[in-house]
């Protein structure tokens, strides 16, 4: 196993342990084990649990980022843009290992001591969201209903929370 393959063992493992059980609750021991890499490639790709999570997060953020834009710019019609967030949540909440944002559920657990991605994840949704309305205070209302709804959805999976949302999103949008 060369270094790339370590790495994507060691990252996926990461992301399904961090993600169900929580970054605290996950040693390195128990990502070597899930991963079956040696202790000492881990921590020389990983020289720390920290790196580890940055790196967890910052792959998480370029994938998920990447397929909620794909979906909102599918449609041609601005309007049905933003309405494809909302429509793009709702498959996400129900996916069967769905979990809420691990960005708000790694700052969550680590407070300040957050890795930076988190913040920068946040800043790239509400970019995303200005791009898509070309108005800054629409997209600070609209990020709120994402977040709202993902939390909602993290208590209580599934697609209910991002229906709504998305209707308080077409009120919006009419104003």
């Amino acid at each position: 196993m060369d270094d790339e393959e370590a790495r994507t063992r060691l990252l996926d493992a990461a992301e399904e342990l961090f993600y169900r059980h929580g970054i605290q609750a996950v040693g390195m021991d128990r990502i070597r084990t899930a991963s079956g890499v040696p202790l000492k490639r881990l921590y020389r790709l990983f020289p720390a649990k920290e790196s580890l999570v940055s790196a967890y997060l910052e792959r998480r953020d370029g994938r998920w980022l990447d397929s909620l834009r794909t979906a909102a710019l599918a449609p041609a019609e601005p309007r049905a843009r933003v309405l494809a967030v909302f429509d793009w949540l709702a498959d996400w909440f129900t996916e069967p290992d769905f979990r809420g944002c691990a960005f708000l559920n790694a700052y969550g657990e680590l407070g300040a001591a957050a890795p930076e991605i988190v913040r920068i994840h946040k800043a790239e949704l509400h970019a995303l969201l200005v791009d898509l309305t070309a108005d800054p205070a629409l997209a600070d209302r609209l990020l709120i209903l994402t977040e709202g709804a993902t939390t909602v959805a993290a208590l209580a999976p599934g697609p209910e929370p991002a229906h709504r949302a998305r209707d308080i999103a077409e009120l919006l949008l009419r104003e």
